[in-house]
C-alpha cells in the first residue's frame, strides 16, 4: 500500500502521541508499504518521504503552546496535494487543521480516510483552562465528529473505553477498531545492577508528561502521608510545563522526586530497578506507560478516574486507589510495600494480561485496519 500519515504533532518522542505515529510508520515501513508523512516538524525537512508544512502563527500564544509543546499547523493546499497524490489509504492522527485537510481532499479524490484517536476532549481544553466543563468537552467531540471523524472510513481506537466515551458523546456508532497502541517487545523484565543510589530505598515510578492531567502532585503528596515517606525515592519519567512547580513541591519529601526523560533502553534498567509503578493520572486515553511497567514486572496502583481508560488495567482493587485521593494512594503504597509475596504473586498474573498488548500483534491489526479501509473504499467505487 502507500499510505499517508497526518500528523498535528509530530516532533520529539517525548509524548504518547508522537510515538504512537512515529511507531505507526516504522511498522508500516518494515512491513514493506510506502509511507509518507505530512507533518508541520520544521526538522524534518529534506527528510525522504516527509512533506512539511508550516506552523501557524498565533502572535501573543505562541509562546504559551510552544511551553505546552504544541505546535499547530498552517496547511498549504500544495504541499497537502502532494503528500496525497498516489496514496491508497490517508491516516490522520489528529481531528486538527492539517488532518481535515488531507481528510477532505482525500475524501474527494476517492482516497481511503482512516483516523487515529489520540486526543481526548480533556487534552485540549486543559490548554484553555476548561478541562472540567462538560459542556467544553461534549462541544469538542461534536466538533471534531462533524468537522473531520465523519469523513472517516474507518477510526482506531486505543480503547473501548474511548470509543465508548466518543461514541456517547456524539450519538451515533462510528466505523471503530479498538486496538492497543501496543509494548515494545524491548518492555521485560530484566537482570539490572540496581543503582546504588537506591540503597535503602524504596523505588516508586511514574512515567507521565508534566503536565495537569497527569496529576503528579496527588503522587508527591501521598509519600509525603506514606508511613515510608523517609525511604521513598519518587522517579518521573518524562518532561512538561509543570517541571518548575512539581519540583518545589517536591522539596518538602525527604528525597525530592528524580526529573528524568529516558531513552527507552534507559526506561527498561529504570523500571527493572523500580519496586511499584503508580500511574496517578485522571485523564487518559489508554497510557501505555503504564503498560510498559506491568510488561517489566511491577504491580501498578491507579487513579479509578472515571475520565482514564487505565483503571481498567486493575486486576485487583488493591491496584486501584480513589482519583485525587492522597491519603488513600498513601494507604495503597504501604499496603504493598508491606506485602512484597502478595506483590510478587500479582506480578505473575499480570504476564498474561499484558501480553494481548504485544507491539507486532496490535501493528498487525493496524495494518489490517488500512488494508480494509482500502477494499471498502475500492468496492464502493466499483459499485
Amino acid at each position: 500500500m502507500n499510505i499517508t500519515v497526518v500528523c498535528d504533532v509530530l516532533g520529539e518522542a517525548n509524548n504518547g502521541t508522537t510515538i504512537a505515529a512515529l511507531n505507526l510508520i516504522r511498522s508500516m515501513k518494515e512491513r514493506g508499504h510506502t509511507v509518507r508523512v505530512l507533518c508541520p516538524d520544521q526538522n524534518r525537512k529534506g527528510e525522504p518521504g516527509f512533506y512539511v508544512v508550516p506552523t501557524a502563527n498565533l502572535g501573543p500564544i505562541n509562546n504559551y503552546l510552544k511551553k505546552n509543546g504544541v505546535s499547530l499547523s498552517r496547511p498549504k493546499s500544495d504541499i497537502v496535494s502532494r503528500a496525497i497524490d498516489g496514496a491508497d489509504v490517508v491516516h490522520f492522527t489528529m481531528p486538527f487543521p492539517l488532518g481535515h485537510k488531507a481528510a477532505k481532499l482525500a475524501k474527494k479524490r476517492g482516497i481511503a480516510v482512516s483516523a487515529g484517536f489520540h486526543c481526548q476532549a480533556e487534552n485540549f481544553t486543559s490548554h484553555i483552562f476548561m478541562k472540567d466543563s462538560r459542556l467544553a468537552n461534549w462541544i469538542f467531540y461534536r466538533f471534531t465528529w462533524a468537522h473531520t471523524y465523519r469523513l472517516c472510513d474507518c477510526i482506531h481506537y486505543p480503547t473501548q473505553f474511548i470509543r465508548d466515551t466518543f461514541e456517547h458523546a456524539i450519538r451515533r456508532k462510528t466505523p471503530g477498531h479498538v486496538i492497543s497502541n501496543g509494548v515494545n517487545a524491548a518492555f521485560r523484565p530484566v537482570e539490572v545492577s540496581r543503582d546504588p543510589k537506591y540503597d535503602g530505598k524504596i523505588v516508586i515510578h511514574f512515567t507521565g508528561r508534566l503536565s495537569k492531567e497527569k496529576t503528579h502532585k496527588v503522587l508527591i503528596d501521598a509519600v509525603n502521608l506514606s508511613k515510608y515517606r523517609d525511604q521513598i525515592q519518587l522517579v518521573f519519567a518524562g518532561i512538561g510545563p509543570l517541571y518548575e512547580k512539581l519540583e518545589k513541591r517536591g522539596r518538602k519529601l525527604p528525597n525530592p522526586p528524580e526529573f528524568r526523560f529516558f531513552s527507552r533502553e534507559d526506561l527498561v534498567k529504570q523500571l527493572n530497578m523500580a519496586d511499584l509503578y503508580v500511574h496517578p493520572a485522571e485523564i487518559e486515553i489508554e497510557a501505555i506507560s503504564c503498560l510498559e511497567a506491568i510488561a517489566c514486572g511491577l504491580v501498578p496502583v491507579i487513579a479509578n478516574s472515571p475520565r482514564s481508560a487505565t483503571r481498567y488495567f486493575a486486576l485487583d482493587e488493591r491496584n486501584l486507589f480513589h482519583n485525587k485521593d492522597a491519603k488513600d494512594l498513601a494507604r495503597r503504597i504501604d499496603y504493598w510495600i508491606e506485602h512484597p509475596e502478595e506483590k510478587k504473586a500479582l506480578s505473575a498474573r499480570y504476564r498474561g494480561f499484558v501480553e494481548q498488548h504485544e507491539y507486532e500483534l496490535c501493528m498487525d491489526r493496524m495494518e489490517q485496519m488500512l488494508k480494509n479501509a482500502v477494499k471498502e473504499r475500492q468496492h464502493g467505487k466499483d459499485a
